[in-house]
């Protein structure tokens, strides 16, 4: 399956489409700054080097405002862009748009804009980025 070509604004301002990268873990979570998601935050920030050494780019996506990711981002020291899907628009396309309007937890891997695996129902949020690594080669 494709990923949408969609653009966000991560939270450095910039606007970005996550399907242009040649190779891309796309992690979904729903809230910035609830427990889940903070520790699957620091799990993703912990393990960015080996990610990149693979040729991967990080891309965190929530429905949080920009202004909520940039100070999720600051207070963590977040090294790779965490993209702002406000308007709920791709995670709705990807069909994880909850009825609160927050994204499921959900990671894509990407490879030229496909998605080459799809991690869900893991039991708990930091093991996304231990198996996307597992995953990215």
């Amino acid at each position: 399956m494709k990923f949408p070509d969609v653009e966000l604004t991560a939270h450095t301002g910039e606007q970005i489409s996550p399907a242009k990268a040649p190779k891309a873990v796309v992690y979904f979570f729903p809230k910035a700054f609830t427990q889940g998601c903070t520790r699957e935050t620091i799990r993703f920030n912990e393990l960015y080097e080996k990610f990149a050494e693979r040729g991967y780019e990080v891309f965190g996506v929530s429905t949080d405002s920009v202004e909520t990711l940039k100070k999720f981002a600051e207070k963590y020291g977040v090294k790779f862009k965490l993209l702002s899907d406000k308007d709920g628009k791709l995670s709705s396309q990807l069909g994880i748009l909850r009825p609160t309007g927050t994204a499921e937890r959900v990671t894509y891997i990407l490879n030229n804009g496909e998605v080459v695996h799809v991690l869900k129902g893991l039991k708990s949020a930091d093991q996304h980025a231990d198996k996307a690594l597992e995953l990215a080669k």
